[in-house]
């Protein structure tokens, strides 16, 4: 894309206010305008006061692509396939460039065979990147694009279909033909001071401040360009004070090349004579929150100290790096200045304080004071990192009028204000690598549509392509782009130019008009990555007739976390396995209620992924954590993730560095899977139909950034529907006392208090809730359509510890007054009520503690999948909302159905019994028809212990090893225990061959498998009678079993732990084992393997009528 140039000189006079605080500074301040081909962002640096500015204006790209709420562009939207749909689909990686055509074939074989629907097909790093992999398949070169038509081509053969993502990597949009001046922008600056005096005198000789000598702010390989020249009031000459020593307590370390701390600790500044102070800069090693939650004193002789501040860490996300800490003081005069830290009173972290996760370290490179007046925390204001200063124990002197410069101040602060790149780059890259293109840029973004994706399009066979992904967002934040002063000017009705200084820090005006402009810079920035980064997506991608999906924006770019899900067909989170530091709660709460709200059916997940990885992982596993966020509302999985292995001879094989899921075809049970993925496909079938049922909307408030709110954060609105066992446990969550530890996963130490959504299972009583932030609340289709008719819209007092909510806008104001009188409960204060029976809603469900579910509403029937979250069986009683008449109950783990007998309960309810295996789920569905249900036929049953029969053996089917099974024996056997090595690290698929004679006659029988490690698949006579993966490993062998001999074959699968800790030790199993995934399990014990306990029949009979 090229962007006009154009150089305006004009001197601008900006009028301010006459007031006590700020006079007109009249013509002795000017504004210099400087035409810049993209408005731009800053680094930060700088304080507060009263402009003149030189502007540079920008040309108009507006974008050209319809918005959703066009029709041209609706009318283009593609549509899933019935059979599409349901079915889960799988993250695909080339990692390094290691590709093989054979390698291609056997993994889209391997997706087909186990019933995915399709992939999402990235490429991950080069080949230059780990050389030892031996990769030819460098992005975008001959040898790529030879790969990748023939992945196209076999895919097509196999009815599989496939995703591509927005750029090379998964993180984010970045392209090598992306100039620094397409790329993210932020807004840089320097400054000088002058007396006021010199200042009119430089103006009487020269008209403008256009020339005045200001040295160019920081570029990007070269490349700056010039918004402003802004001359502000200043009433002293800013100084950044040395002290003359500092001390260090003695438990400070200084050794690394920055002052390190794990136990209370101070530092302490000593001055010569008294200095003034007004602000500080706080710049932390790293990702440290702990630096940001000093104590700040100050002493005139040293011994008697009083409290300055008591620093409180703004929220902020993983990606925080880049930006310092900028705190507002009191104006304080003193000799000595102590900051004291300690560990006590941290908070545990969570996603929006990602790095209070870790053990409390102080972490501190510098900290610099000075004598000037600054915004608190303005680099968040700004825009240029996603954070949300706390607005708990600031001094009201802190941002004080009194501090903001005025016409009557003796110096004047010229400003050279500017924008270049971030420099950000899509990291995970290889051959496609670039900078990030410009978020607010239609022309940027298409040409990386155009660089990248457009060409996956135009290959052969690219009819496979069915989506455009726009996954992890990586590639922080920015706070210019192309036009941004114009687009400034045409959403919020005023210049941005002469208040371009609170990007800086300094106040214009006052504290007041200051925030109100930092608040519409971010306002801004939200439109604009939606109106021209996510629209121009959607737009391409619909005109070439392919769906887009989003993962989250949050918490590393500064926007409302669910707005762009209205750009996505399909929105999508992720959850992580095992992962506490990474999991991320809010990512599927933004997904889920993006979709609610804006009317999307699919809400699809990127599950499991796993930060270290121990071959350890099993179906059974991950049923709890998949069924948790089925509950939740996801409806689509995709599994992460399968890493490509281009030699067929070796196994496990490649891996995203160890990163999990290791869902792929050199997994052991990879081909067992088939019977998970059954049972999703049964889930997500059901999920899928009508609409999503939830009673409760919260709103996210009005502030840019925001998310959704966390079942936590509601605790305090709701302390009757969460219970005093719940307020109380939060409370000593959140007091993290001793700051207590855990390891998990393996060497990966962290607090042992993070919030995860694990213990949270239908955390409202009975109630879902949505998140819904402005733009959904605002618009007609809100609880209409396919948006859920919400009955109770929640206002929270705060979003988090210390961030109150902000007033609400007339706009929002109004719009919940009319939802109030349309009869919507609105609840704005503390609810101590245990339901909202008073405000005529019952629970939607009654479960006991440990069970959620999901609901969904059809025209024909109620649809509720019911999850048991605890490792146990249980048989417990429920109650439905509304009268039913019929039901049926489906286990999706076979599909099987049968009629659930319901009974009346008291107001207007619906009661059932259900019986749930460990971690067992169900799907119910309940109907008012009038027809009749034939009633269960009774059965006596009764169970034997298979023994092994004659000849009964097991074969490691990978190393050839045969062994005997003793006749007349339980059928049982855990080969980890095997004196032989061979034996005991075997890891792979073991066949049990044995017989059984059955003499009675039956009308069914229930093979009961007991405690399996991991899966087994059980033939019976030659007839495949299923797959064991999860409790209460049963498999219904009724049509192959008949009277006299039985030939019974079990194919029992571990996971690959036992064989690479004895490939590890010398002592591996069988040749070919190789994995670059390096993380093992802590203890070096074996896992046990095979059919722990002995293997049952249970036998039934229809008991005579």
């Amino acid at each position: 894309m090229t962007i006009r140039k154009a150089i305006l000189f004009a001197a601008v006079l900006v009028a301010l206010p006459v007031s006590s605080e700020a006079g007109n500074f009249g013509s002795d301040v000017g504004t210099f305008l400087l035409k810049s081909p993209i408005p731009s962002n800053n680094s930060l640096a700088a304080g507060g006061l009263s402009p003149i500015v030189a502007n540079a204006a920008v040309a108009d790209n507006s974008c050209m692509f319809p918005t959703e709420g066009d029709s041209s562009a609706t009318a283009k939207v593609p549509r899933l396939s019935s059979d599409e749909g349901p079915r889960p689909w799988t993250f695909w990686y080339w990692v390094y460039g290691a590709v093989s055509k054979a390698g291609i074939h056997a993994d889209l074989c391997g997706m087909k065979d186990i019933g995915l629907g399709g992939c999402y097909l990235m490429f991950i790093r080069s080949p230059k990147d780990k050389p030892e992999f031996h990769g030819t398949a460098t992005q975008l070169s001959p040898t790529f694009w030879s790969m990748v038509d023939y992945a196209f081509a076999q895919a097509d053969s196999l009815g599989l279909n496939m995703g591509i993502h927005v750029s090379d990597g998964f993180a984010l949009a970045g392209f090598p033909t992306i100039t620094p001046a397409e790329s993210m922008q932020k807004v840089v600056w320097t400054d000088t001071v002058i007396t006021r005096r010199d200042y009119r005198r430089y103006l009487r000789s020269h008209k403008t401040i256009a020339d005045y000598p200001v040295g160019k702010p920081e570029s990007y390989r070269g490349y700056y360009e010039d918004i402003a020249r802004i001359a502000i009031p200043c009433n002293e000459i800013p100084r950044r004070w040395t002290p003359d020593s500092i001390i260090l307590s003695p438990e400070i370390s200084s050794k690394k090349g920055y002052w390190l701390a794990s136990r209370p600790a101070n530092i302490i500044y000593s001055f010569a004579s008294p200095v003034t102070v007004r602000s500080m800069i706080v710049e932390p090693e790293g990702n440290n929150v702990q630096s940001e939650r000093l104590l700040v004193e100050a002493s005139a002789d040293g011994i008697s100290y009083h409290r300055v501040r008591q620093l409180v860490p703004p929220r902020q996300g993983w990606q925080n790096t880049g930006s310092a800490y900028t705190f507002a003081l009191p104006p304080t005069k003193a000799r000595f200045f102590r900051f004291s830290w300690t560990p006590a009173g941290t908070e545990p972290g969570c996603e929006d304080l990602d790095a209070a996760k870790w053990k409390p370290l102080l972490k501190l490179r510098n900290i610099v004071l000075s004598n000037e007046s600054r915004i608190d925390n303005y680099e968040a204001k700004s825009g240029i990192v996603w954070r949300v200063p706390s607005d708990s124990l600031l001094p009201p002197a802190a941002i004080a009028a009194s501090d903001v410069a005025t016409a009557r101040s003796p110096y004047v602060r010229i400003l050279r204000i500017g924008h270049t790149s971030t420099g950000q780059m899509n990291a995970t890259a290889g051959g496609g690598k670039g900078l990030e293109v410009d978020k607010f840029s239609v022309g940027a973004t298409k040409k990386l549509l155009d660089g990248w994706f457009l060409r996956f399009a135009a290959r052969p066979h690219a009819s496979v392509v069915k989506y455009l992904h726009v996954d992890s967002w990586e590639c922080g934040a920015q706070n210019w782009g192309e036009n941004f002063a114009d687009e400034f000017r045409q959403r919020r009705g005023y210049d941005l130019t002469p208040y371009l200084p609170v990007l800086c820090g300094y106040a214009v005006e006052s504290p007041a008009k200051s925030e109100q402009v930092l608040r519409d810079v971010r306002r801004t920035i939200n439109d604009l990555v939606n109106d021209k980064f996510f629209a121009t997506v959607s737009a391409v991608a619909h005109d070439h007739g392919m769906l887009v999906s989003h993962e989250s924006i949050a918490p590393t770019f500064p926007a409302d976390g669910i707005e762009h899900y209205r750009l996505s067909d399909i929105p999508m989170g992720e959850f992580w396995l095992r992962s506490p530091t990474h999991d991320k709660p809010c990512d599927m709460l933004d997904a889920v209620s993006g979709a609610h709200v804006y009317g999307k059916n699919i809400v699809q997940a990127e599950g499991f992924t796993e930060v270290r990885g121990t071959w350890d992982e099993t179906p059974a596993m991950i049923k709890p954590l998949l069924d948790r966020n089925f509950c939740l509302g996801m409806n689509r999985l995709f599994f992460h993730v399968d890493a490509h292995e281009p030699v067929l001879s070796r196994r496990p094989g490649m891996t995203l560095d160890g990163i999990g899921l290791f869902f792929q075809r050199g997994n052991t049970w990879y081909g067992e899977s088939k019977a998970l993925v059954d049972y999703i496909r049964r889930c997500q079938t059901e999920l899928q139909k009508g609409t999503p049922v939830v009673d409760v909307a919260v709103f996210t408030g009005e502030e840019i950034p925001s998310r959704s709110v966390t079942p936590d954060r509601l605790v305090p609105m709701f302390p009757g529907l969460f219970g005093p066992r719940r307020v109380e446990s939060e409370r000593i969550r959140l007091a993290n006392v001793g700051q207590p530890l855990e390891e998990s996963p393996v060497g990966v130490t962290h607090s042992a208090n993070i919030f995860s959504l694990d213990g949270w299972s239908n955390a409202l009583g009975g109630y879902k809730y949505d998140c819904v932030g402005p733009d959904a609340l605002l618009s007609p289709a809100f609880r209409s359509g396919r948006c859920p008719a919400y009955k109770v819209l929640v206002v929270p007092c705060q979003y988090a510890p210390g961030v109150k909510a902000a007033p609400l806008s007339a706009a929002v104001s109004a719009r919940i007054d009319s939802l109030r009188h349309s009869g919507m409960t609105v609840i704005t204060e503390p609810y101590a009520g245990r339901d909202f029976s008073e405000y005529g809603l019952q629970p939607d469900i009654v479960l006991p503690d440990s069970m959620d579910y999901a609901h969904r509403h059809t025209d024909s029937c109620e649809i509720f999948f019911i999850s048991n979250q605890v490792p146990r069986p249980r048989t417990v009683p429920v109650s439905f909302r509304g009268t039913y008449t019929s039901a049926t109950i489906m286990n999706p783990v076979d599909g099987r159905s049968e009629p659930l007998r319901l009974s009346a309960a008291p107001a207007g309810r619906t009661a059932a019994r259900l019986s749930l295996s460990a971690y067992g789920s169900a799907i119910i569905r309940l109907s008012s028809d009038s027809a009749v249900v034939a009633p269960l036929r009774p059965k006596k049953e009764h169970t034997v212990v298979m023994r092994c029969g004659r000849g009964s053996r097991i074969v490691f089917d990978e190393s050839g090893i045969s062994r005997p099974l003793p006749v007349g024996e339980p059928l049982r056997i855990d080969w980890s225990v095997s004196p032989d090595d061979s034996i005991a690290y075997y890891s792979g698929h073991a066949t049990i061959e044995t017989t059984v004679d059955v003499g009675e006659r039956f009308d069914g029988c229930t093979l009961m498998l007991g405690d399996v490690r991991d899966v087994a698949h059980v033939f019976v006579n030659g007839t495949d009678c299923g797959i064991a993966w999860t409790p209460p490993y049963a498999v219904d062998i009724t049509p192959a079993l008949h009277r006299g001999r039985n030939n019974v074959r079990i194919i029992v699968v571990n996971t690959w732990h036992n064989a690479l800790l004895g490939a590890d030790k010398g002592r591996a199993p069988f040749t070919g084992i190789w994995t670059n995934g390096r993380y093992r399990t802590k203890s070096d014990r074996l896992l046990p393997a095979g059919l722990l306990s002995p293997v049952e029949m249970n036998f039934w009979k229809y008991k005579d009528e």
